[in-house]
């Protein structure tokens, strides 16, 4: 090999050095979600195909929803994934939000113990059922996080003028799969989504007790943070994210989703 191809290999190694890096970097998007995307599955079932598609890696929060919409407020991350329609709502309000699309809805349900010491199980009545679990003073758990769970648990307490306490009711603080592990080592009821409940149904025991109200209707939003407000937000990977994951591919996948054989998110994109 002469010097000059020698030379010229070695340039065009250092220029490749320089290159490779810029040209197969992945951007990062950064997601703020509720524990129940996560804790279900979904996510890690359904990210890996958008990475792979646009080069990209999502990085997951999954906390409860008011945490996570806390963090999009902050600037703390690019785009956020929830369930508590009036806290969106005030989110975009407030000017930290925008381009906000229906992505899924599932359902709440009250699960508990086989004993069924409340004696609700086959209730259709969301709110009756809540009034028997005060009356009996059975144990109830909640997630007591401010997540979409939990603000729509104190929405059905408000509704039967109930205010929950005492050694029987307990605030957690925690995330959904912990609150149900918590409810099946302390016997207790407990609201959770459906598609958590489904992936951790055979390690807590609890039995389903109270579905099929319409008061128990659960949708899941998605919103871009505001770039107007924070200059370094990952805007375009937030479109990205939010386009494919409401386009018709995206949401074939969230309805082929399957936990124990059972569809748990319903895709509303429109």
């Amino acid at each position: 090999m002469t010097r000059r191809i020698v030379l010229r290999f070695a340039a065009a190694l250092l220029a490749s050095a320089f290159i490779a890096p810029a040209a197969f970097s992945q951007q990062v998007i950064k997601l703020s979600t509720t524990t129940s995307t996560d804790n279900s599955g979904l996510l890690p079932y359904l990210l890996p195909i958008f990475e792979a598609k646009t080069n990209s890696k999502v990085h997951v929060i999954a906390v409860g929803t008011g945490k996570a919409l806390e963090l999009a407020k902050n600037g703390d991350v690019d785009v956020t994934l929830v369930h508590a329609r009036s806290l969106e709502d005030k989110f975009i309000a407030e000017g930290h939000g925008v381009n906000r699309r229906d992505v899924m809805y599932n359902d709440f349900i009250i699960v508990g113990p086989v004993s069924d010491p409340a004696g609700i199980k086959g209730s259709h009545d969301v709110l009756a059922s809540m009034k028997k679990i005060a009356d009996k003073k059975a144990k109830f758990i909640s997630r007591g996080d401010n997540s979409g769970t939990d603000v729509m648990e104190k929405s059905y307490w408000k509704a039967i003028n109930v205010k929950p306490e005492g050694s029987n009711y307990v605030s957690a603080g925690l995330g959904m799969g912990e609150v149900l592990t918590m409810a099946g080592e302390l016997q207790g009821y407990t609201l959770t989504d459906r598609a958590t409940y489904g992936a951790y149904r055979a390690k807590t025991g609890l039995a389903v007790m109270v579905e099929g109200d319409k008061k128990m209707f659960n949708p899941y939003g998605i919103i871009a943070v505001n770039p107007a407000k924070y200059k370094d937000i990952n805007y375009k990977g937030a479109m990205q994210l939010i386009d494919w994951i409401t386009s018709p591919e995206g949401q074939k996948k969230i309805g082929e989703y399957r936990v124990s054989g059972e569809q748990v998110f319903f895709p509303s994109a429109k």
